[in-house]
């Protein structure tokens, strides 16, 4: 090969660019009403994920699931990351958020009223 015949390769091309984003208008129905959730639980196949957002009240044996959402695997990764952004995001804007040391005793003790400490001593554990 003669160097004229390889100074006419094609130059090198720059790798591709991914397609420039799109935007896209999310409509909210009038309708929709938001629901509250102070537990969700999680299950998945290989196929989806499944969330489901229930309401525990308190003093209450009994909890109602109150939505349920399926995605893709991917779409679950996703939200992972866009939830620990948001979650990084409010800690610097308003501080560490802390988790007690035991998410079970938070959520399903029942909280002790003032009056139930009143008139004892410390150390003073029998009832009367």
């Amino acid at each position: 090969m003669s160097e004229s015949e390889s100074s006419k390769q094609p130059a090198p091309q720059p790798p591709p660019q991914p397609p420039a984003g799109k935007r896209i208008s999310i409509d909210i129905p009038k309708e929709l009403e938001a629901v509250y959730a102070n537990v969700a639980f999680i299950s998945h196949t290989p196929a989806e994920v499944v969330l489901d957002f229930a309401q525990v009240l308190p003093r209450s044996a009994r909890g109602q699931v109150k939505a349920r959402v399926i995605m893709s695997p991917m779409h679950a990764k996703m939200l992972q990351k866009a939830l620990a952004q948001n979650i990084a995001n409010y800690e610097r804007q308003f501080g560490e958020i802390r988790l007690p040391l035991s998410l079970a005793d938070q959520f399903f003790r029942f909280p002790q009223s003032e009056t139930d400490n009143e008139g004892k001593q410390e150390g003073d554990d029998n009832p009367e």
